[in-house]
């Protein structure tokens, strides 16, 4: 392994914005006074690279905890040939080294903007009218500044109308523009100082919130701000208390632990839970309807089964091999699942990953039925309980980390539960996919330059070719180091958000050398042969 002593130097060089202060050592780069994360990666920054006599000479610099945005990773072998003082290299080595840290310089490390301000709490309560397609809520958001004085809270919120924004009852000015709530704070909030604003809203959305009127079911299908304002980006951590008001007769499922319900009277309850763990917003939901329920312990996991349309033995049929599941990703990511888990039916959905919950169609749950072995939708959702949930791509242009992971892992509880042959199955499928992308044109890095107006090629790259990816990535490495390396990459980035680099560096730590030229190739361009 090649882990050499790095010493930086800012040579006058023009630095990116914010400066960034240089130290010694591997791993004491600076940003703004604060040590980044202890793990000695380095960013090669290309952009400043220079012809020397000695050759080719660059600027390192080192990630942080939730780096804003960096030019490009390099692994620990390559930084041993790229030193501050220049590289000597042969002259075919330079350039392909070079081209494709520039090419990774146009790659953001993570896509969302510097808020300014940490969420660390929502406290939500929706009254739902399920035949009108109409929401009410109140809500208190709790956050803190960051590393500069807060004037703005600025929140996504979908096509909410907010009714009011308080501070201790005070009223604040708040205005709403391009799916975003901006509320103006009575006063700077200080740096590190902590917060709240209280909210009321309602809305009928068009999508995020469906509410099937014939079935007297609602549930939520991914995008979160369109029912209760939220940072929609998935690199913003906060806990929840959910509150849902709805008629008496009707059952309702929802991420976190179960609280006792209230009697509203006239007909209404308030069921609430309490998610206490930090958890991306576009994993809060709920699912509600008059459902039959069933429930089953599985060691220590309380199994939750939720439907209209399915008796309680179809029920237990359908979901009877979830333990299984979380038995086996378990035991690849090295991490007990936490809490209970419930899966509903809903009218239609293609289905949803919510932390400890997932919804799937009742259609789904009939093919099930029909064919016991049509378990990978199943099996997908509740591997991003740990991939996708529990390590979360940090921007969305990294977003195959979480379904290319999901994608992979289903084929591989498949082939443990199912057969080698259940598993060549999904892998030619994802060939020929690739295949087809690139027969067309629509071959991508698996890494986005920006992911605003994803297209069906697009979506087919991130899970299709981001699962193809691995699954090369654990034929070149071999049984034993692949799922080593996967472990520690779970282990170490529980509860965090992560970047590609972040994968990267985990799988050459398990195979003791760079893989650059496997990521070059596969991951940030598009020459891996089939």
């Amino acid at each position: 392994m090649c882990f050499p002593q790095l010493v930086c130097s800012c040579r006058n060089l023009p630095l990116p914005n914010p400066p960034l202060a240089c130290g010694k050592g591997r791993g004491q780069i600076m940003k703004g006074g604060t040590p980044p994360r202890a793990r000695g990666h380095c960013f090669f920054a290309p952009s400043l690279c220079r012809r020397q006599e000695e050759g080719w000479g660059g600027v390192l610099f080192a990630t942080s905890h939730k780096p804003r945005s960096a030019p490009g990773y390099a692994s620990p072998c390559l930084q041993s040939l790229l030193s501050i003082k220049g590289c000597r290299m042969r002259k075919g080595m330079i350039r392909r080294a070079c081209v494709t840290l520039l090419m990774m310089s146009s790659i953001s490390a993570v896509a969302a903007e510097k808020r300014g301000f940490d969420v660390l709490h929502y406290t939500t309560t929706l009254d739902l009218d399920i035949a009108a397609g109409e929401v009410h809520g109140e809500q208190v958001v709790r956050f803190r500044a960051a590393d500069a004085p807060l004037q703005q809270l600025v929140l996504d919120s979908g096509a909410l109308v907010v009714a009011s924004a308080q501070h201790n009852g005070r009223p604040l000015a708040f205005a709403q523009e391009n799916g975003r709530l901006i509320i103006n704070l009575a006063e700077p909030l200080q740096a590190g100082k902590e917060s709240s604003v209280e909210l009321k809203y309602q809305g009928k959305p068009a999508f995020g919130l469906e509410f099937a009127a014939a079935r007297n079911e609602v549930y939520t299908i991914f995008s979160t701000s369109q029912w209760m304002p939220s940072i929609d980006a998935p690199d913003e951590r906060a806990t929840l208390e959910l509150a849902l008001r709805l008629p008496k007769e009707l059952l309702a499922t929802a991420v976190g632990d179960a609280l006792p319900s209230r009697d509203l009277g006239g007909g209404r309850m308030e069921h609430r839970w309490h998610l206490r763990t930090p958890m991306p917003g576009y994993v809060y939901g709920f699912a509600a309807g008059p459902y039959r329920h069933v429930q089953q312990m599985h060691g220590k996991t309380r199994l939750n089964y939720y439907a209209v349309d399915r008796s309680q033995a179809e029920l237990q049929q359908v979901f009877t091999a979830t333990g299984g599941m979380l038995d086996f990703f378990a035991d690849r990511a090295g991490l007990a699942y936490q809490g209970d888990y419930s899966q509903a039916l809903v009218a239609r959905t293609i289905g949803q990953e919510m932390a400890g919950l997932s919804v799937m169609s009742e259609a789904y749950g009939q093919r099930v039925l029909d064919d016991p072995s049509q378990l990978a939708l199943m099996a997908h959702e509740a591997a991003h309980q740990w991939w996708g949930n529990r390590v979360t791509c940090a921007g969305w242009e990294h977003f195959w980390l979480n379904e290319g992971m999901a994608n992979f892992m289903t084929a591989a509880w498949l082939q443990q539960s199912q057969g080698e042959a259940a598993y060549q199955t999904m892998v030619e499928s994802w060939r020929t996919r690739v295949q087809a992308l690139r027969a067309k044109g629509s071959d991508r890095a698996l890494v986005y330059p920006d992911w605003n107006k994803p297209s069906a090629d697009d979506r087919a790259v991130v899970y299709q070719k981001g699962a193809y990816v691995l699954h090369r990535l654990r034929q070149t490495l071999g049984e034993e180091v692949f799922w080593r390396g996967l472990r520690e990459y779970t282990r170490a980035n529980d509860g965090r958000s992560v970047v590609t680099a972040d994968f990267q560096a985990a799988m050459e730590t398990a195979a003791g050398h760079s893989l650059q030229p496997f990521f070059d190739d596969w991951v940030y361009a598009t020459g891996g042969e089939l």
